[in-house]
């Protein structure tokens, strides 16, 4: 087998596809920054722009497609670049590259591009499209961490293939003009990244913390972190259908949100206020805690529900996402991570800008257009100062020499 990290390995792979992180998480910010504004635009000011006419989304209905590129176009891309380059490590194995990933990319793109067209394509283009991005990511998954019997990461593949399911049971919804079930289908989601990133995060976040700080991670405790993962699971599919609620359902955001705090507070998140990469990372992850007990103790407000679901849209995956990717993408092209572009103001405008769209509205509502737009514009220049700062090392080979 090829040694993955040999130095002396001349990849004549194109870079920008020799490891998954760099095409998707370049597409994925790029998605970012243009699908938010966007979306306001449509909301906000429908027919004054000939590009962004109704027909621009025959047959899309413009609700049903924010909520959908958020999580399937953005975030998706985010998460399967992270796989795809985090598989290589835990396994050893070779990465998806070269034609293969190429193909992987094509296909998301497939799908962002023909939402759009103004033209009435037929939805299955798009579906099947999304549906083979996120099965050969999966397929990618399952194919390393079998062979080296590493079960543990089974979870990942597993999890994909049942956003896959969601995804295509979406386009059903559009489909059937169904916008209640395909609502309830974006909150499952949205549990649903909220678990991918408490499962990750609770493996990369001590880690790279103690590192840093220099300090021992702390030990998983499993009587800890399984109700965790096992409550927000619930919660996705409670999203989807709708079997508690009350106490029930209140208790179990309490539980949840507690247990996010108490496990948080093992890692450390005090010492990593002088480390933009780390307290980005730590006030992300806190964004989840802090939407579980605003839903709790608002149980029956469906305005602050909405908002708090925007809070960990934007917060912890918005936030979350865009500081993966600078840390990542620093790591994975052969640079100090700690010594990369100054990414702490696109931290800073993320994190204020999950602020000002959860509890602006809530707060004074008669000016939420005004605050949707103050969290757009800052939302797309954090996404787009990574853009900025990132699109040459992505598009170019690691400075070191080796392969990735």
């Amino acid at each position: 087998m090829l040694n993955i990290d040999d130095p002396n390995f001349k990849d004549p792979t194109p870079a920008l596809f020799r490891l998954g992180f760099r095409p998707l998480f370049l597409a994925g910010a790029a998605a970012a920054a243009l699908l938010i504004p966007l979306w306001l635009l449509v909301w906000y000011l429908p027919g004054q722009s000939p590009i962004l006419s109704p027909s621009f989304y025959s047959p899309v209905i413009p609700i049903w497609w924010h909520p959908h590129e958020m999580l399937f176009g953005f975030a998706m891309a985010i998460v399967a670049g992270f796989l795809l380059t985090a598989v290589q490590n835990w396994t050893n194995q070779p990465g998806l590259k070269g034609w293969p990933l190429a193909l992987v990319f094509g296909l998301w793109l497939i799908a962002r591009v023909s939402l759009m067209l103004p033209a009435a394509v037929p939805l299955w283009l798009p579906a099947a499209a999304d549906a083979g991005f996120l099965l050969i990511t999966a397929a990618k998954l399952a194919q390393a961490i079998i062979k080296v019997r590493q079960w543990r990461n089974l979870g990942f593949p597993i999890l994909l293939l049942l956003a896959t399911l969601a995804n295509l049971y979406s386009y059903y919804a559009l489909y059937q003009r169904d916008m209640v079930l395909a609502s309830t289908l974006w909150q499952g989601m949205i549990w649903w990244m909220a678990l991918m990133i408490t499962f990750v995060g609770g493996r990369v976040v001590p880690f790279f913390t103690a590192i840093r700080i220099k300090r021992g991670k702390p030990s998983p405790l499993p009587y800890l972190d399984w109700p965790l993962f096992t409550a927000l699971g619930v919660l996705a599919i409670n999203a989807v259908t709708h079997t508690l609620e009350g106490v029930a359902l209140q208790s179990l955001l309490v539980l949840a949100g507690l247990l996010q705090l108490v496990r948080q507070a093992r890692w450390f998140p005090h010492k990593t206020l002088k480390e933009p990469m780390l307290w980005s990372l730590h006030l992300s992850y806190l964004c989840i805690a802090l939407a579980l007990l605003g839903m709790a103790l608002f149980l029956d407000n469906p305005l602050v529900e909405r908002q708090m679901l925007h809070l960990v849209g934007v917060g912890a995956i918005g936030g979350m996402c865009l500081s993966m990717i600078s840390r990542v993408s620093l790591g994975h092209t052969g640079r100090n991570i700690y010594a990369g572009p100054t990414m702490a103001p696109a931290f800073l405008m993320i994190l204020i800008a999950a602020l000002v769209r959860a509890f602006g509205p809530i707060l004074w509502p008669d000016s939420t257009p005004t605050w949707h737009w103050l969290a757009a514009s800052l939302w797309t220049a954090a996404f787009g100062l990574f853009l900025w700062h990132y699109t040459g090392m992505l598009s170019k080979p690691r400075l070191d020499g080796r392969p990735g």
